[in-house]
């Protein structure tokens, strides 16, 4: 049985990851988006997510309850290991992740395309403040770190600038995942 691709969604906090899963999955027939487990603290939202204690989320990795997982911000996120039963039954698998760990989910996964999000200094800023979900100092490290490159060796990476109307980010993802269509 040949097994769906992962599509890792990434890029530097505020660029619209979640808006653009959302899309997606709204506009492709078949693709699904994996519910990460992270151990943010209660009171600060964001994506779709399963929310667990620090405890809790290390017990699930030692149970091998993951099948990836890693600290970024100060908190723990995990990737279920339900992805490899989602990949069995999917067109495409959608999942937020770090670019830290994009060469060990090109290991494990195998067929990755990596979609790296980017945006203007100005709008990623606006978008953080607007959000209102970690203090201006923790704003700011967040957006010294959005240049972070990727790693070397990813087979496929796709770069799209989501500064503008999603819609248009969106067609140019859709053109870049399939290009016979476009």
């Amino acid at each position: 049985m040949t097994l769906a691709p992962v599509i890792a969604i990434v890029g530097p906090s505020g660029v619209g990851k979640d808006s653009v899963m959302d899309a997606l999955e709204a506009k492709i027939p078949g693709i699904h988006r994996v519910r990460r487990v992270i151990t943010r603290p209660t009171g600060e939202e964001g994506e779709d997510f399963d929310r667990v204690s620090v405890e809790r989320f290390q017990q699930m990795a030692a149970d091998g309850t993951f099948t990836l997982n890693w600290a970024a911000h100060g908190l723990f996120y995990g990737v279920p290991s339900s992805i490899n039963s989602l990949r069995q039954h999917a067109a495409a698998v959608l999942v937020n992740l770090s670019r830290s760990v994009l060469a060990q989910a090109q290991e494990v996964f195998g067929d990755l395309v990596v979609i790296s999000l980017t945006a203007d200094p100005e709008v990623l800023a606006q978008r953080l403040s607007a959000r209102a979900r970690e203090s201006s100092t923790e704003q700011a490290r967040r957006l010294a770190r959005a240049k972070t490159p990727l790693p070397e060796g990813l087979a496929r990476v796709i770069e799209i600038d989501n500064s503008g109307p999603l819609d248009a980010t969106i067609d140019a993802i859709l053109a870049q995942l399939q290009p016979e269509r476009a």
